[in-house]
């Protein structure tokens, strides 16, 4: 699933191409995604011009003269930007004519969606978002005092986008192995000081993310058609059995909140 990092990719990659164009033409191609894609989409889009595009957790905000679009991509889903005339693929969705360009949605299982932001669903699903982790709102006393009554482990924590957002599987688990926190060790049980490192690593594992594309470990690729890069540095996410890149102790895996979970036995305490 395209995490944070893969969606400041893909807004950095499209909105150079977006942002003072105005739409040519936008064509459904199959409304059916998570939420059906609203039946006025394309006639309330054509014509518009973007004026900004920016990302709010893993959503993307597509801000139009008429309308702003609320997208997520989903489990599969991704913007990529190609010549007129490029042949669809099978799970292309959405098309957008931006003049010598044109953005198309792909998206294979249809669990993302494109919405209106102002719609109910929309409001609803931006209301309850917690701080952006690359900003001076997020740190480690927001994390301690939020954990104090919480006893599920501290994976699943910093996974709740009402703590934090954007903090997802692979990077939870990076940015635990960096911290020197276990990822089962329960949030209440965790020192003031140990959160402030974990802040600290948390920004650092998403900068370094978004600076080599995101990762690529199963289609993800960015607004150019691109993979990301940043699966070559991973320090424990999927590799089980293998020597821990410090103390060389074979890597570990754990189920934790239905999700598989890396760690160093040696290295996280």
């Amino acid at each position: 699933m395209p995490e944070l990092p893969e969606v400041e990719t893909t807004v950095r990659g499209i909105a150079p191409y977006l942002v003072n164009t105005c739409f040519d033409f936008v064509r459904i191609h199959h409304a059916g995604l998570r939420w059906p894609i609203p039946s006025e989409f394309s006639a309330l889009l054509t014509g518009a011009r973007c004026v900004q595009v920016e990302r709010r957790a893993k959503y993307i905000l597509i801000h139009t003269t008429e309308r702003t679009v609320l997208a997520h991509l989903g489990m599969s889903g991704s913007f990529r930007l190609v010549a007129p005339g490029t042949p669809l693929k099978t799970h292309d969705h959405v098309q957008i004519g931006l003049g010598e360009l044109e953005l198309r949605y792909h998206d294979p299982r249809r669990f993302g969606c494109m919405l209106w932001a102002d719609s109910e669903r929309g409001q609803t699903l931006l209301s309850s978002l917690g701080p952006e982790p690359l900003t001076d709102a997020f740190d480690g006393l927001v994390l301690y005092r939020g954990a104090r009554s919480k006893r599920i482990a501290v994976k699943n924590y910093i996974m709740t986008n009402q703590v934090v957002v954007g903090v997802g599987n692979i990077y939870a688990s990076e940015s635990l192995f960096l911290a020197g926190i276990r990822p089962t060790r329960a949030a209440n049980r965790i020192s003031l000081a140990r959160y402030q490192r974990l802040s600290e690593t948390i920004k650092q594992v998403l900068r370094q993310s978004i600076e080599s594309g995101g990762t690529t470990l199963r289609d993800f690729v960015n607004g150019q058609g691109e993979p990301g890069y940043f699966q070559q540095t991973l320090q424990v996410y999927g590799r089980q059995g293998q020597a821990c890149r410090v103390c060389e102790t074979p890597i570990q895996s754990q189920v934790i909140g239905g999700r598989n979970s890396y760690y160093c036995p040696q290295c996280q305490r």
